[in-house]
């Protein structure tokens, strides 16, 4: 009993630790992160989330760099009801790498770092906000659908460094084709 109690505090302390210490790629590069990328990594902890687990594919996204600096990244997943669309607008920071946003979801503005990136290959991706409740997701985008197993063993061990269980960390199949409509 003793021991699972401090385990649990030390688990909430380095939580607390590793959050303090998130900082985005060093030097990062808004021109070179730009085009197409695939999620297919996903980590996510969110109770509502939990139904959805086994049906989550490889979605496609491309990150489009604004003059001003800001991104548009417009997301294609597969879903029951087809393939659809959702565009997101990040807004620039102070710091290169880091990004803001409205979730119309939850009502509120979220932070996104781009945690690490080769530009080429992969991409680790932080999405975290607090109300209520601490939310956070770690997504790992790669230039293709599928990425070397080092590259998911990375995103996974950063997965579990920001207090996330192995159970909520998912590495989906491939999307069957859900690609951008030739029409709009």
């Amino acid at each position: 009993m003793r021991t699972t109690v401090v385990a649990v505090v030390m688990g909430i302390f380095c939580g607390m630790m590793a959050d303090a210490d998130v900082k985005p790629q060093k030097d990062f590069n808004l021109q070179r992160f730009a085009g197409k990328w695939y999620r297919v990594g996903l980590a996510y902890d969110s109770v509502s989330f939990v139904p959805f687990r086994d049906k989550l594919k490889a979605s496609m996204g491309i990150v489009t760099a604004l003059p001003n600096g800001n991104v548009n990244l417009t997301m294609w997943d597969v879903t029951p009801l087809g393939c659809q669309v959702m565009v997101y607008h990040y807004e620039k920071t102070n710091v290169p790498g880091q990004f803001t946003y409205f979730s119309t979801r939850h009502n509120m503005v979220k932070d996104i770092t781009v945690m690490e990136t080769n530009y080429t290959e992969y991409a680790v991706v932080l999405k975290h906000k607090v109300f209520n409740r601490e939310y956070t997701q770690v997504a790992l985008y790669g230039r293709t659908q599928t990425v070397r197993n080092d590259v998911i063993n990375k995103f996974k061990a950063f997965a579990l460094s920001q207090g996330f269980s192995r159970g909520s960390i998912l590495t989906p199949p491939p999307a069957e084709n859900c690609t951008p409509s030739r029409s709009g």
